[in-house]
């Protein structure tokens, strides 16, 4: 499989220490972050270490709203750590305008006009191949090209868009951060208490049932279907909407192929499970039946 392939090394590498958190042992630890309510909630920030500048900062573009939580190093200064969330915003601000297909100018737009090759931009060409390697990896349940009009990577631009921009927050020297669009997350290194990112990932629709909460240091969240909101996914072999679960949640290394395995899942239904065996690096969280 091409992109876990691709990502299986560093995955490993990375040795992520992500791990259930049993409900009662949790129940008087505050979670840093919860998914899966109507939008993305952070929780009040704790004590945070003295040698680490904490910052929060919230984005708009057309299509989504982001939050970033920063713990940077000291060392960095808060000038460095303005640059970095200013390198993140940007990028997620220029993928919205580039390569989004509800914008007419975008590279996305031009090239389901034929106006452009994937191969002309090499940003452009990655995003096309990461969604070409999904379609393969689901069995056709992800297809960016069976939506009217052409070519639409929408079920994994904005996680695609999100690791674009924690790349640029690495790059920066900042290496413990969150970043959130939605349901969906993407986390690296530890919290402003100095211990893993707690996140709580919520039922999308019952408030009473307890959240299940994970403890991690890298990796990603990806959700489709939280807001249960009928038709939003099409089942490519037919064209009509999707209707056999309510929501699909799915965490693995990298956001944008969570999102895309989410999305597709959300499209199949129970045969997508079989997606996670075999040594998969993602695992399916939840697959919430309709009733």
């Amino acid at each position: 499989m091409r992109i876990e392939e691709q990502r299986r090394a560093r995955w490993t590498d990375e040795q992520p220490r992500n791990r259930w958190i049993d409900q009662s042992a949790f129940r008087h630890r505050r979670p840093d972050l919860r998914l899966g309510t109507r939008s993305h909630k952070l929780e009040r920030a704790g004590g945070g270490a003295g040698d680490r500048i904490s910052v929060r900062h919230t984005v708009r573009t057309s299509t989504a709203e982001y939050s970033l939580l920063l713990n940077a190093p000291e060392w960095l200064g808060r000038r460095g750590v303005g640059e970095a969330l200013r390198d993140a915003v940007a990028e997620l601000r220029a993928i919205d305008l580039t390569y989004g297909p509800n914008q007419p100018d975008s590279l996305v737009s031009k090239l389901r006009r034929g106006e452009i090759a994937p191969e002309s931009y090499p940003p452009l060409a990655d995003l096309v191949d990461r969604c070409t390697a999904m379609r393969a990896a689901t069995d056709g349940w992800f297809d960016a090209w069976a939506v009217p009009g052409g070519f639409d990577p929408g079920g994994l631009l904005g996680g695609w868009a999100v690791e674009r921009a924690a790349a640029r927050l690495r790059a920066a020297g900042v290496h413990d951060y969150a970043v959130l669009a939605g349901a969906d997350l993407t986390v690296r290194g530890h919290a402003a208490h100095g211990g893993p990112w707690r996140v709580a990932v919520h039922h999308p629709t019952d408030a009473h049932r307890a959240p299940l909460v994970l403890e991690m240091t890298a990796g990603a969240v990806g959700t489709s279907g939280v807001t249960g909101r009928r038709g939003h996914v099409v089942d490519p072999h037919t064209g009509e909407p999707a209707d056999q679960l309510l929501a699909a949640t799915v965490v693995g290394p990298d956001l944008a192929v969570a999102d895309a395995y989410a999305t597709a899942l959300y499209a199949a239904g129970p045969a997508g499970l079989a997606w996670f065996r075999n040594g998969s690096d993602y695992r399916a969280l939840f697959a919430h039946r309709r009733r």
